[in-house]
């Protein structure tokens, strides 16, 4: 792989652009999490796919799906973030967070099963993955396979998240098309994926204008014990604005959301409003965006 073009402030979050041996171009970011620094938290985006088949309506890059990543092409994006950052490679930050949730759906690929079987036997104590899925109808052997690697290789080191973004059936069928798990499905296989000891579920809602989200009814089939919310702002991109779909608060005003916050909370939720910088908006590595789409030109590498 080689890497073809940048964007971004180094102390913050940067966008490559890889371009593949066929030719393929992928996105990857790595980011930090002020005030903590790299040598504390360390995090690296990786995409899974080449575009993606879902094609949310509010993520720039579903669309242009050509195929899956091969394990060792998802680990390239990895060593390359790596050896630009750290002597020989060697990440030494006290957390290393891979995030398979750039670009694809990880679930369909079961390259993504071997390339964590790889991460695991290294025995990197400071790794911890998260996988984001929108949960297919047919992920659910991927994730019966997934949970016997994070117990034998990351316990308390892995993060799984669905995105569901409403609790009405039609609108997230709407928003995310493509044939998933309905909400009691996903309850069940959370559940059967968390052993003692790990991280919660997170159930992830972009919040956005007239798109239902109902705590009551999440509270019917998910329980506090094993799933946390995580609500997260509509970041800007072309296709949010193509489908006319609005914020359902403003970022840059947390009060405008507290009493939905609340009322997850009342239900028994731990319940987290990630916010990132909204510089990164505008270098475009914010979740959904796609730099190749947003910009009309990036940065080459020096």
């Amino acid at each position: 792989m080689k890497v073809v073009s940048s964007q971004g402030n180094p102390e913050l979050a940067t966008v490559h652009i890889g371009e593949l041996e066929d030719g393929s171009r992928i996105e990857f970011v790595e980011s930090v999490q002020p005030p903590r620094t790299r040598q504390e938290k360390w995090v690296n985006v990786i995409s899974t796919m080449v575009g993606c088949p879902v094609g949310c309506k509010m993520c720039d890059a579903g669309g242009g799906y050509r195929r899956a990543l091969t394990a060792e092409e998802m680990e390239a994006q990895m060593e390359c973030l790596a050896m630009a950052k750290f002597p020989g490679g060697n990440v030494t930050s006290g957390i290393w967070k891979i995030q398979l949730a750039r670009m694809g759906e990880p679930t369909l690929n079961p390259d993504v099963l071997k390339l964590l079987g790889n991460l695991g036997k290294r025995d990197m104590k400071n790794l911890v993955i998260s996988l984001s899925t929108v949960g297919p109808s047919q992920c659910a052997p991927f994730i019966q396979e997934l949970k016997k690697l994070k117990d034998e290789y990351f316990p308390g080191r892995f993060q799984l998240q669905f995105s569901i973004h409403s609790t009405d059936d039609e609108t997230r069928h709407r928003l995310i098309p493509v044939k998933g798990l309905i909400l009691p499905e996903i309850a069940a296989l959370g559940r059967q994926f968390r052993s003692p000891g790990d991280r919660k579920i997170t159930l992830n809602f972009i919040v956005m204008k007239d798109v239902e989200i109902d705590p009551a009814r999440i509270a019917k089939l998910f329980d506090p014990e094993n799933f946390l919310v995580k609500l997260t702002p509509l970041n800007p991109t072309y296709r949010a604005r193509y489908h006319k779909i609005l914020p359902g608060f403003d970022p840059e005003k947390p009060e405008t959301i507290r009493e939905l916050i609340a009322k997850f909370e009342e239900k028994g939720f731990e319940t987290i409003l990630s916010i990132g910088e909204m510089e990164e908006n505008r270098i475009g590595s914010n979740c959904g965006q796609y730099v190749e789409r947003m910009s009309p030109s990036v940065k080459p590498i020096q």
